[in-house]
C-alpha cells in the first residue's frame, strides 16, 4: 500500500491496484462516493477493432450496450441481498445510489447520510465483487436497454448528439453506451458475465470518497471490503478515429439540429484552462458569446452552446444550436463566425464573469459531497493526481486577457466536424468538406 496526502486530500493505491482517494469535510451532514472500474463502454469490442465512423454500422454492432447491460444486471442482487432486499437495504439507510457505464469506466456513485457511508460501502462491495447476474432478470434488463433506444430515436438531440461524438471519436471511443437492433436480439447472459469477469477488478479501478467522514477509519474500511479484490489489466489509451466534414440525418420536421466538434487540448496540458476560458466567454451563461449573438442579438435559434470534453492524452468541444430551417444556414455560419474570431475583440469584463462563474461554482461545490467525489476521481483519471482547490482557483485566477487571446489567435479553429438533422442538409461553410449524407436504421 502506497500513501501520498496533499493538504487535506488523502490519497492510497492498494496492492492490488484499487485507488482510494478520501476528502473530510466536516461541515457537511452527508458523504458521497463514486467508483471508477475499468468496464466502460469502450471495452465492449475486441483489441484491433476500431474503426471509423465512416466504417460503423451502429444498428448492425452485436455488442453495443453489453457495458451498460453488465452494470444493470450486477445491480439486480448481490452477496446475501436479493435485488429487492438491495433497494430496501439503501432506502432504510437513506442512500441515494446509481450505476451506469461510461466511456471507459463503469460508474457507480451513492450520497448518503454520514453516519450511513460505512454500510453503504460494504453493499458496494456485495455489487461489484459479489452480484447474483441472475438468469430470471436477464429479459427484463434487456428490456429496458431496448426503452432506452426507442427513446433516444424519439429525441432528435440525442441522436445528433450520438452521431457528432462517433464522428468526432470514431470507435471505440465514440461509442453510446445504447444498445443495437442486432446486439438486442445477439447479446447473450454468457456475454454479460465474460464483460464482468474480465472487466470488474481492483486495476486501474479508484474509489473517490468525501463528506463527513474520518479518513483512517473509512480507509481502514475500503481496504478491509476490497483489498483481497482481484487485480488485473487497466484499460489501454485509445487513441481517436475521426470522420471530417460534414453530414447530415434527414428528418422531416419543424425544426434543424446542429451538432459541430472540433479538436482541442486535453485537461492537464499547461494551456487548458487558457483554452477553457476562452470556451467560458464563448458559452457559459447567459452574457456569453453564442447566447448573446446567436440567440438574443439575431433571434436566429433557441438554444445554442459550447462544452469541452476531456479524456487522457486528447480533447475536443462539442456543441449544438437548434433553430428552424429558414434559419438554419445562418444559424451556422453565425456561430462558426464566432468561434473561429474567439480571439478579437475580447475584454477583462468577459474574463471576469467566466472567473466568477468559476468560483461560484468552486464554492457550490464545497456544499455538495457528491460533487467533491466526482471532481477527486474525475482529477485521478485525467491527472492521475488530484488537483487541490487552493491549486485550481490559482490556475483560474492567473489567466490574463492577453493569454486568452493569444491562445485563440494561435488555435483558432478552421477545421469543424459538423452533423445536422432536418428536412434539409445545409451548405458547406468556408474551409470544410463537402457534405455526406448519412443513413441510419430507425
Amino acid at each position: 500500500m502506497s500513501v501520498s496526502v496533499d493538504a487535506s486530500i488523502q490519497s492510497i493505491t492498494l496492492s492490488n491496484g484499487l485507488t482510494v482517494l478520501c476528502q473530510p469535510m466536516p461541515w457537511l451532514r452527508t458523504a458521497s462516493y463514486t467508483m471508477w472500474l475499468p468496464g466502460g463502454i469502450a471495452a465492449e469490442i475486441p483489441s484491433g477493432s476500431a474503426c471509423s465512423a465512416e466504417q460503423y454500422d451502429a444498428e448492425a454492432d452485436p455488442l453495443a450496450g453489453l457495458a451498460s447491460l453488465t452494470c444493470e444486471m450486477v445491480q439486480r442482487g448481490a452477496g446475501p441481498y436479493s435485488s429487492r432486499d438491495l433497494v430496501a437495504a439503501e432506502d432504510n439507510l437513506g442512500i441515494d445510489a446509481s450505476g451506469s457505464a461510461a466511456t471507459t469506466q463503469a460508474v457507480f456513485s451513492a450520497a448518503m447520510p454520514a453516519e450511513s457511508i460505512a454500510e453503504s460501502l460494504r453493499l458496494l462491495a456485495e455489487i461489484v465483487r459479489r452480484p447474483h447476474l441472475p438468469q430470471s432478470q436477464f429479459d427484463d434488463a434487456k428490456m429496458m436497454l431496448h426503452q432506452e433506444r426507442m427513446a433516444s430515436l424519439d429525441e432528435p438531440t440525442q441522436r445528433l448528439m450520438k452521431q457528432l461524438r462517433m464522428t468526432q471519436y470514431g470507435n471505440p471511443i465514440g461509442r453510446s453506451g445504447l444498445a443495437s437492433i442486432a446486439s438486442l436480439e445477439s447479446l447473450t447472459m454468457d456475454d454479460v458475465r465474460n464483460f464482468y469477469d474480465n472487466q470488474y477488478h481492483a486495476g486501474g479501478s479508484f474509489i473517490a470518497i468525501a463528506g463527513n467522514i474520518d479518513v483512517s477509519v473509512i480507509i481502514e474500511e475500503v481496504d478491509s471490503l476490497f483489498g483481497d479484490w482481484k487485480s488485473g489489466p487497466s484499460m489501454p489509451q485509445q487513441s481517436p478515429l475521426p470522420t471530417d466534414g460534414n453530414h447530415h440525418l434527414t428528418l422531416e420536421s419543424s425544426q434543424t439540429h446542429i451538432g459541430f466538434a472540433f479538436d482541442a487540448i486535453p485537461y492537464g496540458h499547461d494551456d487548458y484552462f487558457t483554452m477553457r476560458a476562452g470556451i467560458g466567454i464563448l458559452s457559459d451563461g447567459m452574457s456569453s458569446r453564442l447566447f448573446d449573438r446567436v440567440r438574443e442579438q439575431r433571434g436566429l435559434c433557441y438554444s445554442v452552446w459550447a462544452s469541452t470534453h476531456s479524456l487522457p492524452g486528447f480533447g475536443s468541444v462539442f456543441g449544438y444550436a437548434g433553430t428552424t430551417p429558414p434559419r438554419a444556414q445562418e444559424t451556422l455560419d453565425v456561430t462558426l463566425h464566432e468561434i473561429r474570431h474567439l480571439g478579437e475583440g475580447l475584454s477583462t469584463d468577459e474574463l471576469d464573469r467566466w472567473k466568477t462563474r468559476i468560483q461560484s461554482s468552486l464554492i457550490m461545490e464545497q456544499e455538495s459531497a457528491g460533487s467533491r467525489a466526482g471532481s477527486l476521481a474525475s482529477d485521478q483519471f485525467q491527472l492521475g493526481r488530484v488537483m487541490t482547490t487552493d491549486e485550481l482557483e490559482h490556475a483560474i485566477e492567473s489567466i490574463t486577457i492577453d493569454q486568452v487571446r493569444d491562445y485563440w489567435q494561435t488555435n483558432a479553429p478552421d477545421q469543424f466536424r459538423i452533423v445536422t438533422l432536418g428536412p434539409e442538409p445545409l451548405s458547406t461553410p468556408p474551409h470544410q468538406a463537402p457534405t455526406h449524407p448519412l443513413t441510419q436504421t430507425p
